[in-house]
């Protein structure tokens, strides 16, 4: 396999691009969250459920896409899940925000986008040796940075261009991606030829690693998804943060998650991904306790937030690094693809959760308390069946050395 040249920090560029971009189209609606809750009357459960239905099929979605990556690879699946990604952008932009209704299905056909991760993670790591990548998946993971262009460009270019603005570029910067990806990408040199896609499906369903990975990416990235499609809210209404200095915030929290992603899985190239995921978790737990009490917002609530933000980039990043490790070469798409399920699914329930916790409690307490619990949970996970199956991953490999 070429893993010295220039190609293969070619094919990761262009795949980390098309991971922005597709992630860009996927959190569209979030930051106009406000806006549609004061023009359409929304509550806060219909609030909530508009901005994490892109989620439902971004999340479902990535089953079948990672197969279809196994089985055609990431050279014709990234073009054409880039492509498919333009009518619900051009949909929600030019007809879709009349009604909730019509709202909630450009959404919902919207999570197209998000399924992009399934082709990316197998697509990278058939181009890099085991002992690189973890660190060329997390840095594929920068792509997450997509939801922050979302962010701090949709509120802007709606007051500026109106309400179809941004929608227009985004579709445009979605075929011009598709078009490139179709002339650039290649299939990696050493292709190992995949199961039929029901025996392949099946295999990925009986390695503990899909199901141990599933849980980690559920609490990690799903907090991550979670954070950034409702952060916006959370801070209007906890603290009273108006609508661009919300999303502002809400930028720097997506960014310091992304920046922590490629270091994840640069730590598990050198210490292994138990460390880093039990030290992940413990994090996670005690801050979304100390946060569960709405602390001030200057100091204590901003530390809160950008520490769990580092730690939910770097929890993805770790454990897709687990992943590439430990699950067999010629079904690490289709693993990717549940895996990555389990973590889109991990960001659909707790905004919808926050949303019914304050419209019921009048705070978010509830919410965090139960992040810090299913924190501790998989941290406990973590340090048994997890190590468990990475030391008899790690058996095999002894015996051949010897």
């Amino acid at each position: 396999m070429e893993t010295n040249g220039a190609r293969p920090a070619l094919m990761l560029a262009v795949a980390t691009a098309g991971f922005t971009v597709n992630f860009w189209a996927w959190a569209l609606l979030s930051p106009l969250g406000p806006h549609f809750k004061r023009t359409l009357g929304l509550s806060a459960s219909q609030q909530a459920l508009l901005v994490a239905v892109p989620v439902i099929i971004g999340s479902l979605g990535r089953v079948p896409v990672g197969a279809l990556t196994d089985r055609f690879g990431g050279r014709v699946t990234f073009p054409l899940v880039s492509a498919a990604a333009v009518p619900p952008v051009l949909f929600v932009g030019l007809a879709g925000q009349r009604s909730l209704a019509a709202l909630l299905a450009g959404g919902l056909c919207l999570g197209v986008a998000g399924t992009v991760f399934a082709v990316g993670v197998p697509f990278v790591a058939s181009w890099f040796p085991p002992e690189r990548r973890g660190l060329a998946v997390g840095v594929f993971g920068i792509g997450m940075g997509g939801t922050a262009i979302s962010a701090l460009t949709t509120v802007g270019m709606t007051e500026a261009g109106g309400p179809a603005a941004p929608f227009l570029l985004t579709a445009g910067v979605l075929t011009c991606y598709a078009v490139v990806a179709c002339l650039v990408l290649r299939h990696p040199p050493a292709i190992v030829k995949p199961k039929a896609p029901r025996a392949r499906m099946a295999a990925a369903l009986r390695l503990p690693i899909t199901w141990q990975a599933s849980v980690l990416y559920a609490v990690a990235f799903g907090g991550y998804v979670a954070f950034s499609v409702y952060l916006p809210v959370y801070l209007q209404t906890a603290y009273g943060l108006g609508q661009a200095d919300a999303a502002r915030r809400m930028a720097g929290f997506v960014l310091v998650a992304v920046l922590a992603r490629p270091l994840g899985g640069w730590l598990c190239d050198r210490s292994g991904p138990l460390p880093v995921l039990v030290a992940v978790f413990a994090v996670l737990a005690v801050c979304a306790a100390a946060q569960s009490f709405t602390p001030p917002l200057v100091l204590t609530g901003t530390a809160a937030f950008l520490t769990m933000a580092a730690a939910f980039g770097t929890g993805s990043g770790a454990t897709f690094a687990l992943v590439t490790l430990v699950a067999p070469a010629d079904l690490v798409g289709s693993v990717t693809g549940l895996v990555g399920a389990a973590g889109g699914l991990g960001g659909f329930v707790p905004p919808l959760v926050m949303g019914l916790d304050y419209g019921r409690l009048g705070s978010y307490g509830l919410s965090l308390a139960l992040l810090a619990a299913a924190s501790l949970v998989t941290l406990l996970m973590t340090v048994t069946t997890v190590r468990s199956t990475l030391r008899r991953h790690a058996a095999p490999a002894r015996c051949q050395a010897r």
